[in-house]
Parts: C-alpha cells; structure tokens; sequence
C-alpha cells in the first residue's frame, strides 16, 4: 500500500500494480513501488509527488465505503473518555465501513481485541477488505445481528451504533467487565432519553451524553475567523459505566 500526495495537498491510495494518472502527470507503478515514504517522485510532466509513511487517519480517509462514518471528533471522545488502553477488550456494532473498529484497534494494539458486528453482509464485507489491506491482525468481523446476542464478556467497551440499542442493554451489561463502558452513539435526543432511563433501571453510574461540535479556523493574510461552514451535529455520544 502506497499513499501519495501532489503538490495540491490532494492525496491518492495506490494499489499495487496501478499507475499514478492524473492531469498531474503520470507515474508507472513500478516506481511508486520502489520508493520509499519521504521519497519525491516526479510525473512525466515534471510536477512533485510526495510519497507519505501510510497514516490510519490518512487511510480511513480514502479507504472504500459505502456508508456514512463517524468522524474523529466522536471517535477521539470514545477512546478519550472510556480510557480504553493497550490490551483492552472492545466490541463495536455496527460496523460500516470499518473505521471504528480500526481506529479501536490501534488504540489497544497486538494485546488487545475488537470485535465487530455488522447485520449487512456487503458492509461486513466491504469492512474485511479494509481492515485487511491496512494489516490488522486484532480484529474480528461478524456478518451477524448483534441483538441475536453478544458472545463476547468480560469486556472493557461496548460501543453501539445501531437502531435501538436499548433493548440490548440488560446482555450488554453482562457483558462488560465491572468498571466497563458501554458508549451509544444515536443521532436524536429522543433515543438518548430512553437510553438514560433504562441506563438508571439496570444501575450503570457516571451517565452522560456529549454533542460535539467541530470548528475550523480560516486563516487569511487578510485576517482570521472562523469558517462559516462547520461539522455541527452528527450524533450524540451518550456514555455509562458499569459498576
């Protein structure tokens, strides 16, 4: 795997054997291949390519998908927040196109675990494809409905993303370890007052629901501000712990 950078900022994931081609110029695979990150390559137009170490952030951004994501801003909360650390247990549903799980995985490394429940079987396999072309050996896709029952235990997050998730909540608190998170990602208020009643029913603590809201700033020769477009809601992060 391969990702480039042209001199517009604007990068590409290469796959093996496929030719750099753009108004840019061109670039044979068989250079792409040979270089190293830190390399500038030249298309047969004279213009830089910029060869860059492979990024998980650079890869989540170009990998293939056919759903809609979360975006760092969540998943930054998630793993922030829950603690969630090298050697930890995960499980994650639904997965989509497999950015959670990933970025999961390279928090908790080799010694750790994620597996992942997609009820889709397109998107499970979309999922495996990316999670395989990165490398990940930590893990684990399941083409299943997770609300069939979770298999998994003594865990250190659980992290739903998925219609409904109140009525999983009595197994998912089996599930997780004392001290464990469960973290519910639901994009209207409405779900997030259910959650919080049946969250107080079983006994979770430290409840709370987060809206995060990104907002770049523009920075000008003429002055600074902020940008007038922004990432305002995409979800609520609604988070308990069991204890």
């Amino acid at each position: 795997m391969r990702i480039l950078m042209d001199e517009r900022g604007k990068k590409y994931l290469m796959k093996a054997g496929e030719d750099f081609q753009t108004d840019m110029g061109i670039i044979q695979s068989r250079i792409i291949e040979e270089a190293r990150p830190g390399d500038v390559l030249k298309t047969h137009l004279g213009r830089e390519v910029y060869v860059l170490k492979p990024n998980l952030s650079d890869y989540l951004e170009l990998m293939e998908r056919r759903c809609s994501i979360l975006l760092p801003k969540d998943i930054g909360m998630i793993c922030a927040y829950t603690g969630i650390v090298n050697g930890s247990r995960v499980v994650d549903a639904g997965t989509g196109a497999g950015t959670v799980a990933m970025y999961l995985a390279n928090v908790v490394g080799e010694s750790g675990h994620v597996t992942t429940y997609e009820i889709r079987e397109d998107f499970a396999e979309v999922a495996e494809r990316n999670i395989r072309n990165f490398g990940f050996k930590n893990i684990e896709v399941k083409n299943r409905d997770i609300k069939e029952g979770i298999e998994e235990d003594n865990l250190d997050l659980v992290f739903l993303d998925l219609p409904g998730p109140w009525e999983l909540m009595e197994e998912l608190n089996e599930s997780l370890m004392r001290g464990g998170w469960a973290v519910f990602y639901n994009p209207y208020i409405e779900q997030v007052k259910i959650l919080h009643r049946v969250g107080s029913k079983l006994g979770f603590a430290d409840m709370r629901t987060s809206e995060i809201i990104e907002r770049e700033i523009e920075v000008r020769r003429q002055g600074t501000r902020p940008r007038t477009r922004m990432v305002g809601h995409t979800g609520y992060l609604t988070f308990m712990r069991k204890v």
